[in-house]
């Protein structure tokens, strides 16, 4: 999966007829960075991804889109097979600390990207990201921790938070035990 999302990353910057140089100085993201995506490297968080598709002038889930159809998008359960992980600080896919498995990847003209996240423990540094729009976390099993600007929010399971995602923040999982979300972002273009 993360070898398409860099695909079509890369068809769209053609496209737009814009280099890498070009797309860096619009998103705001460093240009090795959206080589490593493009070449189907390891992506170390939803952050680049949103403000690449903004410099884009795309949706977030256009670089995830499957076969779009014109009807509800109904994914029965244990049928999240496909699976984007985000590498966090880590170059090794194995260890990937973030595993992202859309729920709406079929859904035309979607104003929402709705995903179940699985946070495995990781106690390392966290960067704060920032990006336009909002998100909604809920949480069904584990313990997490949101930094919200100077904030700090433990979360449960059972547990919800809605936040604007323009606030610099992270999501992480300090415990020694895996955790789960249903996590709603939206993201304006």
């Amino acid at each position: 999966m993360t070898g398409e999302i860099g695909e079509n990353i890369k068809k769209m910057r053609e496209m737009k007829k814009l280099s890498i140089e070009d797309l860096s100085e619009k998103s705001g993201v460093n240009k090795n960075q959206i080589k490593t995506i493009e070449e189907g490297g390891l992506i170390p968080s939803l952050t680049p991804l949103m403000k690449i598709a903004h410099a884009l002038g795309v949706r977030l889930g256009t670089f995830m889109d499957d076969n779009l159809e014109d009807k509800p998008c109904h994914v029965k359960n244990g049928q999240t097979n496909k699976v984007i992980r985000f590498s966090g600080k880590t170059d090794n896919v194995d260890n990937s600390n973030l595993d992202f498995h859309p729920l709406g990847a079929t859904k035309i003209d979607r104003n929402m990207e709705p995903f179940l996240i699985e946070f495995k423990p990781n106690n390392d540094e966290h960067p704060l990201n920032d990006h336009e729009g909002e998100e909604f976390i809920y949480v069904l099993e584990g313990e997490l921790e949101l930094t919200y600007g100077k904030e700090t929010y433990q979360l449960n399971k059972g547990d919800s938070i809605y936040y604007d995602s323009i606030v610099p923040h992270d999501l992480h999982n300090n415990g020694d035990k895996k955790a789960k979300i249903l996590a709603v972002v939206y993201a304006p273009l």
